[in-house]
């Protein structure tokens, strides 16, 4: 891959093989549902990683959950890491409508080639 900033919501468009699993009649609502859950579950795992971090921090003593609060980024490296990951984040919640525009724009193209076009990037 080049030394080129990614383009993570296409990356994202990466997936298993086979047919997507539905649940609801809409299309909107399943991708609703799908985007939803995406975040239910990024959400979920965050929550539980910081606050194990938070009681371990202020269990040593090494600060409290307040400083942590009122953190700012201390210079522009800390913030453009921040904005990376919010891209890739974004990325992840919007996969499904990522993959299918992909299968619009590609129809004669299966989405594991569509998928390793995208890698090759």
């Amino acid at each position: 891959m080049k030394d080129e900033k990614l383009d993570y919501i296409k990356l994202a468009s990466n997936k298993p093989k086979g047919k997507r699993p539905y649940f609801h009649n809409d299309p909107a609502v399943e991708r609703v549902l799908n985007i939803t859950m995406a975040l239910a579950g990024e959400v979920a795992v965050m929550r539980e990683r910081m606050d194990s971090i938070e009681r371990l921090l202020e269990k040593k003593n090494v600060m409290t959950r307040e400083e942590i609060e009122n953190f700012v980024p201390e210079n522009k490296e800390q913030e453009e890491q921040r904005q990376l990951w919010h891209a890739e984040y974004i990325g992840r919640v919007l996969r499904i409508v990522q993959q299918e525009m992909e299968e619009l724009e590609n129809p004669d193209k299966s989405l594991e080639e569509i998928a390793n076009d995208i890698n090759e990037m």
